[in-house]
């Protein structure tokens, strides 16, 4: 997803430029998230009988690239036209394609893509962070839920800020953003605002501002969307230590 306040709907999507897009695989690594992540979300959402899936937060499209390798139809959306075009270039170097690919704001979803659902739905690499207003959250939710099927799945993740604002922050550096020599903390960290930095080898900086969602918070809004049987990973994986992961994957139905 991307960055930048947009006043209007309290969505950050303009901090992703076309120069941070260019840089951004570097920071995901995209082998070794594939190697430890891939296999966890495409098991899932086989195992649900899913065919039709929408990567949400797209990003430069590691996730849906690996959906698509897997064989799911798969429809890439994203804030930042940025990112997307970065994905679809991703895409055609993986060889597969996308069955679409749409700019589009989360709290529009349902009403861009009109009577279109889906399967599955998937908001990976930490972006839902990005919506800094409580009711846009709830708004974003509800839009997903409508452009699901009864019985869709949604997988949603996003980083340990229950262990980063109680304990301070630290990373294994092995889940969801594993490139190599790029520096990558937070500048600023409190109940608000989770502000970091990347710094890249050859000395580029970026800066991206995301809210810092608790576990409990994002059941919570999970469950008032619409959602049920909501079921938590800790690293992809349970029982977890909720002081000893570094990111969290929730996976929730729609009834």
């Amino acid at each position: 997803m991307t960055e930048a306040l947009n006043a209007n709907t309290g969505t950050h999507f303009t901090q992703y430029t076309r120069s941070f897009a260019e840089y951004w695989d570097d920071l995901v690594g995209w082998e070794a998230r594939l190697a430890r992540e891939g296999a966890f979300y495409n098991r899932h959402l086989h195992a649900h009988g899913a065919k039709q899936v929408i990567d949400i937060a797209t990003g430069t499209g590691v996730n849906a690239v690996s959906l698509a390798q897997y064989g799911f139809e798969v429809t890439a959306v994203d804030g930042s036209e940025n990112m997307l075009t970065k994905a679809q270039e991703n895409a055609r170097h993986y060889g597969v394609s996308f069955a679409d690919a749409k700019a589009i704001d989360w709290l529009s979803l349902d009403e861009t893509l009109g009577t279109e659902q889906f399967d599955a739905a998937v908001c990976l690499g930490n972006s839902f962070t990005h919506l800094f207003d409580h009711e846009d959250r709830r708004t974003a939710l509800r839009a997903i839920f409508r452009i699901l099927r009864p019985g869709g799945m949604l997988i949603i993740d996003q980083r340990n800020y229950d262990a980063m604002l109680d304990q301070g922050y630290s990373s294994k550096h092995a889940f969801c953003y594993t490139g190599n020599n790029v520096d990558v903390g937070p500048v600023e960290l409190h109940r608000s605002l989770a502000k970091f930095n990347y710094v890249f080898p050859d000395g580029a900086r970026f800066e991206l501002n995301m809210y810092p969602l608790r576990q409990d918070y994002l059941t919570h809004l999970l469950e008032d969307a619409g959602f049920v049987n909501v079921e938590r990973y800790g690293d992809m994986r349970r029982p977890y230590d909720s002081n000893e992961v570094d990111f969290v994957q929730q996976i929730a139905f729609r009834p």
